[in-house]
């Protein structure tokens, strides 16, 4: 399976909402640490608070991705963040595009696995039905945009993530449950790629 570079938000962080100033679940409880493994080498990059990165951020996101090392996947699970701030799911969905198309163009030896959030419910952190509704048509977009583009996909919408009492961060049960949901994921895909270059 090869090295994994994980980028996105809190949840891939791992933050644990029950702290106060911005801690995180141990290693043993956070996605990323369960996905470890003899056959898989994870690089966590998530940050707390990381919204989609614009083109002005291009820089400093080139300047990790360098840092972080070559990589056979690239996983990105992003947009929370900027539904949270206001932001449209098909704004959200347009700065996808623009990352990923940077992506693609500065790790040119990486597959990329898109992962769409799971969608928010009710809880401290979204109190409208409107926000919760933007987070599944932002999963919707994040799959068309996948298949435009030739990536691979996955919802994680499809794997019972639990989330906190805020509606918005993954419980330790939801990490497991995307660990698991996550693993079968990177697996299906290095299988079709494996089929495709045996063709």
């Amino acid at each position: 399976m090869g090295r994994i570079l994980c980028l996105g938000d809190s949840n891939t962080y791992g933050y644990d909402p029950r702290s106060l100033f911005g801690g995180r679940y141990p290693d043993g409880v956070r996605w990323t640490g369960l996905l470890q493994s003899t056959e898989r080498e994870i690089v966590n990059c998530g940050r707390n608070g990381l919204c989609i990165p614009r083109e002005a951020q291009f820089p400093a996101l080139y300047d990790l991705l360098r840092r972080a090392g070559t990589a056979d996947t690239l996983v990105v699970m992003l947009g929370s963040n900027d539904l949270l701030g206001g932001a449209p799911a098909e704004d959200a969905a347009a700065r996808m595009e623009t990352l990923l198309r940077f992506l693609a163009e500065h790790a040119p030896g990486a597959r990329i696995l898109l992962i769409a959030p799971p969608p928010m419910r009710f809880g401290d952190w979204v109190q409208s039905q409107a926000l919760i509704d933007e987070s599944v048509r932002f999963a919707a977009l994040c799959r068309q945009l996948a298949d435009k583009l030739g990536i691979s996909f996955a919802d994680a919408g499809e794997w019972d993530v639990t989330t906190a009492f805020d509606g918005v961060h993954f419980s330790p049960e939801g990490h497991a449950a995307f660990a698991a949901g996550l693993a079968a994921a990177l697996d299906r895909t290095q299988r079709q790629r494996t089929e495709r270059n045996a063709l």
